[in-house]
């Protein structure tokens, strides 16, 4: 059956009918405030202690409103006779939201998890160059990133927080001063010794120690006593 002429524009005037006869809702904001979803992009924050100063971000920024600047320091050998490492030590860190499109690509390619989202966007400045953030500021957008999910129950954990507990443990065990042996570790000595049965250790507390000296006893071949007259 061949459609009726003008059935597709009757049905887009009902649809129009029907919104215009509903109530409108209108957001009371700034006093109420929105209900956003935990990975709203709002603002970008930076969490200073991953960043290792790879340049990432900023190479791969395509508006170029990441800034970095950064200088080597020379790290101690750890062990006698050790070589001495060169590491980067972060001087700045700025992100230019007057030009940043919000496009989450310094996020993604952040190997080291320095950056983060926040669903924080109440942060409009009277002059423009206000809106440049450097790292103090962004350090602050971090107590406002949500917690990440949950994550499965049945899954293994994450390679980071075990290499971090790891680490710890480490660290705590040479801090800690030397302990005496616990009762546990002398529990476990005790279950490794050999145990004899309880009927033979009786066996050998009951029976009496023999106090005649072996002189007494009979040589083999030797007669008895007693049996020297009847022979």
């Amino acid at each position: 059956m061949a459609p009726i002429p003008g059935s597709g524009l009757a049905k887009g005037l009902a649809v129009t009918l029907r919104t215009m006869t509903k109530k409108s809702v209108t957001a009371q904001y700034p006093d109420a405030q929105p209900d956003l979803p935990p990975r709203t992009r709002g603002v970008i924050g930076l969490f200073e202690e991953n960043c290792t100063v790879c340049m990432l971000c900023a190479r791969e920024c395509p508006d170029w409103c990441i800034y970095i600047d950064s200088h080597k320091e020379t790290v101690p050998a750890a062990t006698p006779g050790g070589r001495e490492r060169s590491r980067n030590v972060l001087d700045r860190f700025a992100i230019d939201f007057s030009l940043c499109m919000y496009c989450g690509i310094c996020i993604e390619v952040c190997p080291f998890d320095a950056l983060f989202w926040s669903p924080e966007f109440e942060y409009a400045e009277t002059d423009i160059r206000d809106l440049t953030h450097e790292r103090d500021k962004l350090r602050e957008w971090m107590w406002t990133v949500p917690a990440p999910p949950a994550l499965d129950p049945g899954a293994e954990e994450p390679k980071e927080l075990a290499a971090a507990r790891k680490t710890a443990d480490k660290l705590a065990a040479q801090l800690a001063p030397p302990a005496t042996e616990s009762h546990a570790d002398e529990q476990a000595r005790a279950a490794e010794q050999p145990t004899r049965p309880q009927g033979d250790s009786k066996q050998q507390t009951d029976q009496p120690k023999s106090d005649q000296p072996k002189s007494d006893q009979p040589k083999p071949g030797q007669p008895k006593p007693g049996q020297e007259g009847s022979a």
